[in-house]
Formats: structure tokens, sequence, C-alpha cells
């Protein structure tokens, strides 16, 4: 899909400013020339293309919306514009780009100490080091509080024994962000970084996955893996670590599903009016496949402005965890849809890999589930409107 157009249905640009325009043609730029040309071969071989790494932080991709350490300081739009772009290339490559960002730099740079900073930030924006973060479990997931990993004080130093699960570059990582119940602090949740080849800690790959499959999902294990009490995370205590942030991942993950909604759309607009059928006629002519194509571009459109919103309000200091749940929730659910509507578009040519819109529909199932499910945001917004929580 060389020179993409964009779609701007009702003068989203005008809401723009030009440095978060250029940021996204930067990274529009970027996936046009060195994504969409061999994505779908490591797709089909389920190999991550790190060799984009070095690449994407070159360009500024790694921490896009933090201020110094080299990080790029763009407005959250810009950051969300740039996840977008990824994501019209594939959900895996935006994967990376937000669990570096958003799961491990961003809380280093606002829980961690000077020396966690200044020895981490500056290698993450570089990509010169990788980072995984690590909080959900083989039995907890949505109810993440109940993990069973714990650290437990010992001199200088913190010993941490569990298990994760489902961790996005956790088995090419340099340093793993842990979350661990603190056995000397009543069972607080505290993070930990823990780097690669510390004895005690392993991971391996998860293997069989019909979704990301250009992304290296692992699990980690933590056997009396003991670590210096220097690399705690000191600034924050208790869930609302891990869970401020999965609430900036989940901004960059409702920017970016509206890439891979865009792209879908845009396969099967220019399809319909290829195809011909019945009197030689594009099938782009028959009302059902103009309903398909309308309810699209309407609900893309729709999803950008919610993006936008909650954006500017973060920006301003004023966004809830609350909307960042509507804009995953709704956003995700929104290019699911698309993409399913895309394969009907396409027909029998919608399964194969001459097009993009099987591998997107594929990869946004787990999109659907991660950093919240779609039922949890749901029970989210229904407590804040409710004031019960039914979960």
């Amino acid at each position: 899909m060389p020179n993409f157009p964009g779609v701007d249905f009702m003068d989203f640009d005008s809401l723009l400013t030009s440095e978060e325009k250029l940021a996204r043609q930067t990274a529009r730029q970027f996936v046009d020339d060195r994504v969409l040309p061999i994505i779908e071969k490591y797709n089909q071989e389920a190999k991550a293309p790190l060799q984009l790494v070095a690449e994407m932080a070159e360009l500024g991709f790694f921490g896009a919306n933090l201020e110094g350490y080299g990080c790029a300081g763009l407005s959250t739009a810009g950051y969300g514009l740039v996840m977008q772009e990824l994501e019209r290339g594939d959900s895996a490559v935006r994967s990376f780009a937000s669990v570096q960002s958003s799961l491990v730099m961003y809380p280093i740079h606002a829980y961690g100490s000077d020396a966690q900073k200044e020895k981490w930030l500056p290698l993450m924006q570089q990509g010169k080091a990788i980072g995984c973060f690590g909080l959900t479990e083989p039995q907890f997931g949505s109810n993440a509080a109940g993990m069973l990993t714990r650290a437990t004080k010992s001199g200088t130093s913190y010993v941490l024994n569990g298990e994760k699960m489902w961790i996005t570059n956790g088995s090419i990582s340099d340093v793993a962000l842990v979350w661990a119940k603190c056995e000397e602090e009543d069972g607080a949740v505290r993070g930990f970084l823990i780097e690669k080849d510390t004895p005690g800690f392993k991971s391996w790959d998860i293997h069989g996955k019909l979704s990301l499959r250009a992304s290296v999902t692992s699990g980690l294990a933590m056997t009396d893996c003991r670590i210096p009490a220097e690399n705690m995370l000191p600034g924050v205590k208790g869930m609302k670590g891990p869970l401020s942030c999965l609430t900036q991942a989940r901004q960059g993950i409702g920017w970016g599903v509206i890439g891979a909604a865009m792209a879908c759309y845009d396969t099967a607009l220019r399809y319909s009016k290829e195809r011909k059928q019945f009197d030689n006629k594009p099938i782009a002519s028959h009302q059902l496949t103009q309903e398909k194509l309308a309810w699209m571009i309407t609900e893309i459109t729709k999803g950008q402005f919610l993006a936008l919103q909650v954006a500017r309000l973060k920006d301003a200091g004023k966004v809830l965890p609350v909307h960042v749940s509507m804009l995953k929730m709704n956003n995700v659910w929104m290019a699911r849809e698309c993409a399913r509507l895309a394969r009907e578009i396409l027909g029998a040519n919608g399964i194969v890999d001459d097009y993009c819109v099987m591998r997107h529909m594929n990869n946004l199932e787990t999109v659907f589930t991660y950093e919240g499910t779609h039922e949890m945001h749901k029970l989210i917004i229904g407590q804040h409107i409710t004031g019960i929580p039914a979960f």
C-alpha cells in the first residue's frame, strides 16, 4: 500500500499541530518503505523483524512522548499518531514500540531513581536496550492484584520467586520490569528491574500463536532470583504502579488500532472498486457493500475524535483512567469489526496474504484481549457511572 493517503472524512487534520502531522508522516513513510514490504513474510514465518528496532530508534519512536534522555517530547496525540502508523503496518510492530515506550521507559521515567533513569532511558531510547513488562501470570490476568510472585528482602538484595506469562519481548529483553508483592511491606506491589543473565531468571518463547506472529511473546520465571535492592523502583508502591503503566499504554493502543482499521478499510474500498460482478459492475455499486464501507469510515472517524480528545485531556492533566478504558474498548472493537467487514468485502481473497486484512483480523483478536479485556473495560466504565463495582 505505497503512498498511503490516510483516512480523513471530517477534516481531522485541522485539529492537529504541524509537529503532530510531521510525526505521523515520518512514521507513515517508515511503514510504507520498511514494514509493508516484509511484514507478510515475517508473519508467515512467525519471526519478529528485529532489524527495524535500530531504525525506529533513530526516528525517535521510543519514548516519543517523554521528556529528556534523548526522547522526542511529543504531545500525546503525536505519540498516538506514530502508534497509529506502526499498527497500520502490523500490531506486532506497534506492540514492540508500546512495550518499550509505555510499559518500561515510562515507569522508569516516572518512578525510577536518578541512577535507573540515567542507566536505562538513553539506552532504550536509542534501541540499544530492549525492555519487557512482567505483570500477567499464568493464573492471574484481569485480576492482576492476585499475583503470586513474591519479593523478599535479604540484606542489600531482594530475592524474587514467581512466574509471568504472555510477556511481549520477554526473551529478547535486556531488562525486565517485574511486579511482585513485597513480603516486608505487607504484600504491597513493587516494581523490580531484572537484567538478563541474572542467576535464577529465565525466559522462554510461546510458540503456536495464530495472532501477533511477528512479535516475540514469552514466559518469565524467577527462582530465588537475587537482585540489588537499588533495582526496585523507589517512586511508586501498590497497584498504582503497574496500572498507571497500562493506562499509558492503552492510549497508544487506542490510536494504534485506528491504523489497522484504516488499512482494512482502504484495502476493502480499493478492492470493491476493482472487483466486478453481475453485468460487469464493481461490487462498490452494490448497496450492501456501500453499507459496510459507510459503517467502517463512520466508526473510524468517531474513533479518531475519541482518541484525540483523550489525548488532549491527558496533556491538560484532566484525563481519567476510565476515559482511557472507553478509548481502548471502543477503538479495538471498532477495528476488529472493520477487519471482519473488510474480509467479507474481499470474499475468498480476504483470507490470503496477498492482502493485509486477515493478518490484521488475527492480530486484533489479541489486542481485543490484552491490556484489559473488552469486558473489563466495560465494567470499569460501569463502576464509574454507577458507583457500584460489578467485578
